[in-house]
């Protein structure tokens, strides 16, 4: 926020993370295809998933660094695409899960513990918002999409993944 011209603030933590996740394509994408895994899992699974990105937020934080993140993150969506065509488990997708929370922590290392914690609460609202508008809306959806639909758009997000991927390493 801050080269927005904004001090780190209450408020602009909240802002901020309210709008982090939907900034990042791949983020916002990983996040929206979780609704196609989702579909034979209760929401506790998404509360879980949730808390785990929380967490893993907050250990970005403390060990902030870690090499070629943003690739691992692009690198998440090829591994969706394959837990979504069945290729792979569904718990795969938890460390990918971590990976983005992780992620997301980048862009508040040096703010005080108030925005910070703003920041925190504006990105689980955001992340929970989409996640439980994604699952609710592909759920009553999903009575028409053909198991072949799936596929296809699993084999797209795989395409999506390395694309992102490729550009994160290259650049």
């Amino acid at each position: 926020m801050e080269s927005l011209g904004m001090e780190p603030s209450s408020i602009s933590g909240l802002l901020s993370g309210l709008a982090h996740p939907l900034l990042g394509p791949d983020h916002l994408l990983f996040l929206l295809a979780l609704a196609l895994v989702g579909l034979k899992r209760s929401m506790r699974w998404t509360l879980g998933l949730l808390v785990v990105g929380l967490a893993s937020s907050a250990v970005g934080l403390w060990l902030p660094g870690l090499p070629a993140a943003e690739a691992l993150v692009s690198l998440s969506l090829v591994l969706e695409g394959l837990v979504i065509a069945g290729r792979l488990p569904a718990l795969t997708l938890i460390p990918a899960f971590a990976l983005h929370g992780y992620v997301l922590s980048a862009s508040v290392i040096g703010w005080e513990s108030t925005p910070i914690a703003f920041y925190f609460f504006g990105l689980l609202l955001s992340q929970a918002l989409v996640l439980t508008a994604s699952l609710v809306a592909l759920r009553r959806l999903a009575l028409d999409l053909q198991p072949v639909t799936k596929i296809a758009l699993a084999w797209v997000l795989v395409g999506i993944g390395a694309a992102f991927t490729w550009t994160a390493l290259v650049a």
